[in-house]
């Protein structure tokens, strides 16, 4: 009788360790540690909300650039990738198996290799001399005259880095979405017919988006997630951490900055409390949208 009961633990033990060891415990010794004075070498030192406090009142660089191009980011990023995910996994699932698949690997492809295709792929596009594609087609369609350093340029760094994001924002949200639309049962389309549904742009928001709810609350959730940690690829194009004159600097990049290049592991840890804190809010708006009522 024992080990009939203990046999489903057995199976959620592998889980439950991993995530322990990588989600449970990382997290507690941030909010533990972002109480703490603590550069990495000496033993942590206890100063209260001190640095949540000095987040909140005397960082400048993140109060005028970082918090405002965060919530910018995620916001076009997150929104914008969720829908463009829902439109092109709705329009793949009215092609047959094999261009679906095939097209379905393209579209998804670009996410498993972003860091590789920032450094190789968009730094030549953007590159600040005429070599680059953008000046080059821009030259010669008469739009500009002399090449536009794109990673200088203050005014064209952040929309540079919100179109990269979602080329590359077709991720495990975007397969899911896909799934869901593929196991919607045919029967639910031809009575929807029946009762009066007469095209796809009503089957969508009658039939389609109602039947895949979980995988629309798994995809704006993803999306969420993505928008807010897509932190490199500022970093990534413009060479320098933080970005030229902070235009594409991110809560990401903060953290990175004060952590590894200042060693205020405490202050830095404050800083992924409070992203931690953002994520979990949007993702509870994302819940409370897609989450079965019932």
């Amino acid at each position: 009788m024992r080990t009939k009961k203990s046999t489903p633990y057995l199976f959620l033990a592998p889980y439950l360790i991993l995530f322990s060891v990588f989600i449970i415990i990382p997290t507690v010794m941030a909010v533990a540690l972002s109480f703490t004075n603590y550069n990495a070498v000496q033993t942590p030192e206890f100063v209260g909300l001190t640095n949540y406090i000095n987040l909140l009142t005397q960082d400048s660089i993140f109060l005028q650039y970082v918090l405002p191009n965060t919530i910018l980011f995620a916001i076009v990023v997150g929104p914008i990738g969720y829908m463009l995910a829902f439109f092109l996994a709705w329009s793949l699932s009215q092609l047959t198996k094999l261009p679906r698949t095939i097209l379905a690997l393209i579209i998804y492809s670009p996410s498993m290799t972003m860091g590789v295709a920032m450094t190789v792929m968009w730094r030549v596009v953007f590159l600040g001399n005429q070599s680059g594609i953008a000046n080059y087609v821009l030259t010669q369609l008469g739009i500009i005259t002399e090449p536009i350093v794109w990673m200088l340029n203050t005014n064209y760094i952040m929309p540079i880095v919100i179109v990269v994001a979602l080329w590359g924002s077709m991720g495990v949200g975007f397969l899911a979405m896909l799934a869901g639309l593929l196991n919607i049962s045919p029967e639910l389309y031809e009575a929807a017919a029946i009762d009066g549904v007469r095209n796809r742009f009503q089957e969508v928001f009658y039939i389609t988006i109602p039947s895949m709810k979980p995988q629309m609350l798994f995809g704006a959730v993803m999306a969420v997630v993505n928008a807010f940690q897509a932190g490199n690829i500022g970093v990534m194009l413009t060479g320098s951490n933080p970005t030229p004159q902070y235009a594409a600097q991110l809560m990401v990049n903060h953290i990175e900055d004060y952590g590894f290049a200042r060693y205020e592991m405490g202050y830095a840890a404050a800083v992924s409390v409070a992203l931690l804190g953002i994520i979990y809010t949007f993702s509870f708006v994302a819940r409370r949208l897609f989450g079965e009522k019932d």
